[in-house]
This record gives C-alpha cells, sequence and structure tokens, in this order.
C-alpha cells in the first residue's frame, strides 16, 4: 500500500511539475503553407489571398487565443507567456490586414486621429485589446517578459519590418527562435549594414525607435549592436571602434509597404 501511495505521489508530483503548453498548430500550419522566404531567408513575404481563401483556420486560431484565460496564461512558464504573445499579436496583425482589404500600407488603416495599433478589434484574456497595447503594455511593459529581441518578432506587416516567420513561437524553442530572428535580420544588408567608405554603421529604425530598450539590455545601443558585429560585417579592427561609442550610427528610412507577394 506505501509502495501503491508513494507511486502515485511522484507520478502527480510529475505531472504538476509538466510545462503547461498552449497549441500553436494552427498558426504554425498557416505560416508553414502561406509565408515565403527571400533574399536566402533574411525576408519573409505573406501569401494575404492564400490566408484569405483559408480564413476559418485563421479564425480558429484566433478564437483559440481570445479563448484563454487570464489564469490559463498565469499558469504558462515565462518563455510559454512570451511565446504566446508574440504569435497572438503576428496572427491578430495578419487578421487586421484581411479585415482591411489588404491595403498598401498598414498605416492606411485608421485615420488622423486614429492609428491601426490604437484599434480595439479583438480579445485576449478576457479583455479588449489593441495592437498597441499587446505590445507596449501585455510584452514590454512587463518587466518578467521584456527581452529586446521581441523587436526582430512581433511583426507589422510591412516590408521594413523583420520577417515574419515562417514558423510559430513556442515556449519550448523561444530562445533559439529569437535569437535565430535577431540574426537574420540582422544579416539582411538591405536594411543592417557596415558602410566601409563612411566607417558607419547603418540600422533600421527600429533601433532608434526602441534605443531605450537596447540600452536597457547592453548600456548602449552601440553595445548591444557589439554582439551581433560578424553578423553586421563589421571587420575585427573596427569593432573596437564600436566598442567605444566612436563609430556613428546611422538610421535607415523604413519602408512601410504591405509584406505581401
Amino acid at each position: 500500500m506505501r509502495q501503491w501511495m508513494s507511486a502515485l505521489v511522484i507520478s502527480l508530483l510529475l505531472l504538476s511539475s509538466q510545462v503547461i503548453a498552449f497549441d500553436h498548430s494552427r498558426w504554425n500550419t498557416l505560416l508553414h503553407q502561406h509565408v515565403q522566404p527571400q533574399r536566402g531567408g533574411v525576408a519573409t513575404v505573406v501569401d494575404y489571398d492564400g490566408i484569405a481563401a483559408n480564413r476559418e483556420a485563421l479564425q480558429s486560431y484566433l478564437d483559440s487565443l481570445s479563448a484563454a484565460t487570464q489564469g490559463e496564461f498565469n499558469s504558462f512558464e515565462r518563455d510559454e507567456k512570451l511565446a504566446f504573445l508574440i504569435n497572438a499579436y503576428n496572427a491578430f496583425t495578419v487578421e487586421l490586414i484581411l479585415q482591411e482589404n489588404q491595403p498598401d500600407s498598414i498605416r492606411d488603416i485608421g485615420t488622423l486621429f486614429s492609428s491601426p495599433w490604437d484599434k480595439a478589434f479583438f480579445s485576449l484574456l478576457g479583455e479588449s485589446r489593441t495592437l498597441d497595447e499587446l505590445e507596449h503594455e501585455m510584452i514590454r511593459g512587463n518587466p518578467d517578459l521584456m527581452d529586446p529581441r521581441i523587436h526582430f518578432a512581433v511583426n507589422c506587416a510591412s516590408i521594413g519590418c523583420p520577417a515574419l516567420r515562417a514558423t510559430a513561437y513556442t515556449g519550448e524553442q523561444l530562445e533559439a527562435q529569437l535569437e535565430e530572428s535577431t540574426t537574420q535580420f540582422l544579416s539582411d544588408k538591405q536594411r543592417n549594414r557596415y558602410n566601409s567608405e563612411q566607417d558607419t554603421l547603418e540600422v533600421s529604425k527600429i533601433f532608434d525607435w526602441y534605443e531605450d530598450d537596447f540600452e536597457g539590455a547592453a548600456g548602449s545601443l552601440s553595445h548591444y549592436l557589439l554582439q551581433y558585429s560578424d553578423t553586421l560585417g563589421i571587420p575585427a579592427n573596427r569593432q573596437k571602434a564600436l566598442d567605444g561609442e566612436d563609430m556613428e550610427v546611422q538610421f535607415l528610412p523604413y519602408d512601410w509597404s504591405l509584406n505581401t507577394q
């Protein structure tokens, strides 16, 4: 009897220690089918027509996100929470583009007084939400979840934005996925590059808009970018200049055109 009870207790402890994971398989399938790599994988384009033709599958996934309760979310491990919110941001952004009949740019949505990111068009964790609230309050505003690499994971449906991954983020793989998304974006010479003629580092406007996030992670923007010197193509003999913040960092124009085929 004691042996049986001991085995039962151990089994219950093992079950309670298992990571609770949200099912992102429907989103993963849609991404695999309708997101195409470009320029060696440093960028992607989205087949919005293909997703529109499979709208029921997208809606099913969005409904599952909206059905998740705050209590269920609280039971997730840290990486599972962040993966959930990143996928939600990307999936609801795709839904917004489809709702608005695929405008030339996401910035065409809204009015002079209201941006597309201010539009409360979905429900998450029991409340009506906007994309701004999801990104800036639920992710960036939460010290337990904030990671500057989220800027290379959330996708604003624009060519200038880091690529929408062709696979869903998951808690189990999140660390590797975030690092891969970061290095892929920084490998894109159209958006991030070392200019040898001017000895300057030219990077995406994202690093200007969210400089505080990168400073908070590494002390300065230069020190954050220094971690990816090889990816950015900075010669070894000029990396010391970046380390000493003696290399000028310039911000490239941002292309807000829709990331469509």
